[in-house]
C-alpha cells in the first residue's frame, strides 16, 4: 500500500477535527438504544348501566299501587314506601312479598325477587299484656325488620305465650316493663325475654299490624308492564346492611337447604329467625376447609353476635351434612 506524505496525513487529521467527526475513545463506546414509547393503557370495556329496578307496592291493609326504586337497604326501602303513601317510615312494621296477609313465610328479608310485589304492614292497635313465665322458655321466636323493630315470628303451641290469646304473630314488641326496645336487634330482645325470672310478672307493650277490613276487596293488581324491570325469574335484589344492594342469582339447592338448616339452628340456640343472617353465615362457611377458618370468617363479618362455640360447631356440621348429601 502506498503511504501518504506526512504533510497530507497531518492535513487530513486537522480536517476531521474541524468538522467535529473525530471521537474520543470514551465516545466510541456503543450506547444503549432509546427506550420505546410507553404503550397506551388498554381500553376499558364500556359500562352499560343496569336498567332501573322498579318495584310495585301497596299498604297491606289496602291502598292504591305505588312504584318505588333507588333503594339499597331495608331502611331506604321503608323510606321510599313511606314517601309514596305520605306516611312516616316509622309507621312500617315489616313487609311481606306477594301476599297482604301476616304470613311469616312471605316475610321480606334480605332478598327481593325482581318480580315480587311488596306489601307494607303499618302500625295498628297498641296493647299491653302481663306475662308470667312458668317455664324457662316463653315459646316465641323473634325476628326484626332491619330498621329497629323486633316482632314475633312464631308462637309455639301450648307455650306460655300461646295461652295469651291477645299476643299474635306479627306483633311488634315495643317495650318490656315500660323500657323501650325500639332499635334493638332480635337477638338482644330474645336475650332480655330469656332473662326474665320465672314466677315474676312482667309487661309487654305490643303493636299489632293494622288490619284490613272491607278495603281488601278494593285491591288493584300491578300493571303488567315490564318497564324498568330486568325480567329474569332467577335473579333477586340482595339488600345489605352495609354497602350497596346487588342483583344476584337465586340460591342453588345446596345454599337454600343449608340456609334453612342454619335458620333452624338460630331459632334453637337464640330464639330468633333471620334468613338474611342465615344466608350470610352459609356464605361465610361454604368454601372453608375447617371449623377454625369458618369461625374466623364468621367473626370478621358477624363479630357483634358473639356466637357460642357450640353453635358454630353445629352450624359447621350442618353445612357439611348438606354439602355431602347427608341431610
Amino acid at each position: 500500500m502506498r503511504e501518504l506524505p506526512e504533510a497530507q496525513v497531518t492535513q487530513l487529521k486537522l480536517g476531521l477535527m474541524q468538522t467535529g467527526e473525530a471521537m474520543s475513545p470514551q465516545d466510541s463506546k456503543p450506547t444503549a438504544p432509546p427506550l420505546p414509547p410507553p404503550s397506551p393503557p388498554p381500553a376499558e370495556p364500556p359500562e352499560y348501566p343496569r336498567p332501573k329496578l322498579i318495584f310495585h307496592t301497596q299498604l297491606a291493609h289496602g291502598s292504591p299501587t305505588g312504584r318505588i326504586h333507588g333503594f339499597t337497604n331495608v331502611k331506604e326501602l321503608y323510606a321510599k314506601i313511606a314517601e309514596v303513601f305520605n306516611i312516616s317510615p316509622s309507621e312500617i312494621l315489616f313487609c311481606t312479598l306477594n301476599s297482604h296477609k301476616v304470613d311469616m313465610q312471605k316475610l321480606l328479608g334480605g332478598q327481593i325477587g325482581l318480580e315480587d310485589f311488596i306489601f307494607a304492614h303499618v302500625r295498628g292497635e297498641t296493647k299491653e299484656v302481663e306475662v308470667t313465665k312458668t317455664e324457662d322458655a316463653l315459646g316465641l321466636t323473634i325476628t326484626d325488620n332491619g330498621a329497629g323493630y323486633a316482632f314475633i315470628k312464631r308462637i309455639k303451641e301450648g307455650s306460655t305465650i300461646d295461652r295469651l290469646k291477645t299476643v299474635c304473630v306479627g306483633d311488634h314488641i315495643e317495650a318490656i316493663n315500660d323500657q323501650s326496645i325500639v332499635g334493638c336487634r332480635h337477638y338482644e330482645v330474645a336475650k332480655m325475654l330469656k332473662e326474665q325470672p320465672r314466677g315474676v310478672p312482667f309487661t309487654l307493650r305490643l303493636v299489632g299490624p293494622k288490619k284490613a277490613f272491607d278495603m281488601i276487596g278494593m285491591r288493584t293488581r300491578a300493571p303488567k308492564s315490564n318497564e324498568g324491570k330486568m325480567v329474569n325469574g332467577k335473579e333477586t335484589l340482595r339488600l345489605r346492611s352495609k354497602g350497596s344492594a346487588t342483583v344476584q342469582e337465586v340460591q342453588n339447592e345446596f345454599e337454600e337447604r343449608a340456609t334453612k338448616k342454619v335458620d333452624d339452628l338460630l331459632e334453637s340456640y337464640m330464639g330468633i329467625r333471620d334468613l338474611e343472617l342465615a344466608t350470610t353465615i352459609v356464605e361465610a362457611g361454604k368454601d372453608k376447609k375447617n371449623p377454625d377458618d369458618f369461625a374466623e370468617a364468621l367473626d370478621s363479618v358477624l363479630g357483634d353476635f358473639a356466637f357460642p362455640d357450640v353453635f358454630l360447631f353445629d352450624v359447621w356440621g350442618a353445612i357439611g351434612d348438606v354439602k355431602n348429601g347427608r341431610i
